[in-house]
């Protein structure tokens, strides 16, 4: 930490100091409903694969949201900069489409069915209560009326529940954690065949469905004003403060995901598949029928609290888009949007969801790592974003095709020998991302100085405006 600017007049406390709180800070922000149930799942469907499987599903869980944490980091922009490098409608576009999944679309109705299935309903049932579907109901639409009225009067209380509640979740998983591995040997359970055939590839696939990489397009930014705010003013500093506060993350959630999936391996479960049933298991195996009343409380408010930040988030970029329409109307529209979808179940949202990931994660990485390639040169690329964005675009709906049941484009590109539908799509893309750099090397492009990395915020808007 040898290289972190030295302590200024506003400055209260050290620059390490500031470093490991703004990490602990991220980590808050990623750590989220996905990240609680898809490991377990991991543990109790790998079999003799699980590290395979969890190594597979940290690339793209763990380290790739901290690549492109870093990414935006080198640019200074979050996704309305980044998306807006390959175009004026793809800037609106891609932006749209992020905030959607890990919004209204996604993130808040999987937050929704997730505390319902982790707090409302175990107490319920210790109650002695039977919770039919009305109990969904009326929980969806508590719990998302109290995330409109917050959201609806922002101020410092959610962020105070968040700042307390995480870490509150966290220790209450560290103890569940430790009690269930020191006590309980792992199952004598087969692997799943999926996790048989490609237990790599699989993991790969299932760190997609905690939307990380999407959201750190968005928090990057975050991270960027807060480290600003604390004093490190250079592109260098906050880029090396940033590395660090995003290395503590990654740690943070990659030990939260090994401990989960070693829970997953030793609890049992008549459908390992369904991670809220495996949690609420380790729970009440682990603490009894308190540990269950404690664990729904701590996740009910930090679902509440999350809830709240990716509505209000989702609502301020509408209208910075849309300004026409008030920033009341887009939480209430997508309020509305994230009961409908939250009351179909937590299964039937990963399966409408699950082809925009395919879509939109090869996107997203390609994005990240063109970003990296151009924090290199001087100039602002042009083909070396949209080329292989463009590849990357075509790619991704021929694997979200297949995920829906279209499966000939996927059929035909298999013939080559080098495709899946999870991976496939990362050859052909760098192979087009070398041509995209070549070519703006060889036009200039890549010493010509820039001079329109500004203004993403005012593309988005015009664009908007206009219509496309």
């Amino acid at each position: 930490m040898a290289d972190l600017p030295s302590s200024d007049s506003g400055r209260t406390s050290s620059p390490a100091i500031d470093v490991i709180t703004t990490g602990l800070m991220l980590f808050a922000l990623f750590f989220g409903a996905g990240n609680l149930i898809f490991p377990p799942v991991l543990g109790a469907s790998a079999g003799d694969h699980l590290w395979q499987v969890v190594l597979g599903f940290c690339l793209t869980g763990v380290l790739l949201p901290l690549i492109a944490v870093i990414a935006v980091s080198t640019s200074g922009e979050g996704i309305l900069g980044l998306a807006r490098r390959v175009g004026p409608t793809f800037g609106l576009l891609m932006p749209l489409a992020v905030y959607l999944s890990i919004g209204p679309m996604y993130a808040v109705p999987r937050v929704v069915t997730v505390s319902y299935e982790l707090a409302t309903r175990p107490v319920l049932e210790l109650m002695g209560m039977t919770p039919g579907r009305w109990a969904l109901t009326i929980h969806a639409a508590v719990f998302l009326g109290v995330c409109l009225v917050l959201g609806l009067r922002p101020s410092k209380l959610a962020d105070r529940i968040g700042r307390w509640l995480t870490p509150a979740l966290l220790a209450l998983i560290v103890v569940l954690c430790a009690i269930t591995i020191s006590s309980t040997a792992p199952l004598d359970r087969p692997a799943q065949p999926d996790y048989v055939a490609e237990p790599l590839v699989t993991g790969l696939t299932r760190g997609y469905l905690t939307m990380d990489v999407l959201a750190a397009t968005v928090f990057g930014i975050v991270v960027i004003q807060s480290l600003r705010s604390q004093g490190f003013h250079s592109t260098n500093a906050v880029t090396k403060a940033t590395i660090g506060a995003g290395t503590l993350a990654a740690a943070l959630l990659a030990a939260v995901y090994v401990g989960l999936a070693m829970i997953g391996a030793r609890t049992q479960g008549e459908d390992v598949s369904d991670g809220t049933a495996l949690l609420r298991n380790a729970a009440d195996a682990a603490l009894g029928s308190t540990g269950v009343i404690v664990l729904a409380g701590i996740v009910l408010l930090a679902c509440l609290t999350t809830g709240v930040g990716l509505l209000s988030s989702f609502a301020a970029y509408a209208h910075s888009a849309w300004p026409k329409v008030p920033f009341a109307s887009w939480l209430s529209g997508s309020t509305a949007v994230s009961f409908a979808l939250a009351n179909l179940g937590l299964t039937t949202v990963l399966a409408i969801i699950s082809p925009l990931t395919l879509l939109l994660y090869p996107i997203a990485i390609t994005l990240v790592a063109v970003t990296l390639v151009d924090a290199a040169a001087p100039g602002h690329l042009r083909m070396t974003y949209l080329l292989p964005v463009a590849t990357a675009i075509v790619l991704g709906a021929v694997s979200a095709a297949a995920d829906m049941g279209w499966t000939a484009p996927s059929d035909l590109l298999a013939r080559t020998g080098i495709w899946n539908d999870s991976t496939g799509w990362i050859l052909p893309t760098l192979v087009v991302l070398l041509i995209g750099v070549g070519i703006d090397v060889a036009t200039g492009r890549w010493s010509r100085p820039a001079s329109d990395l500004s203004g993403a915020d005012d593309d988005v808007a015009r664009v908007a405006a206009e219509g496309f």
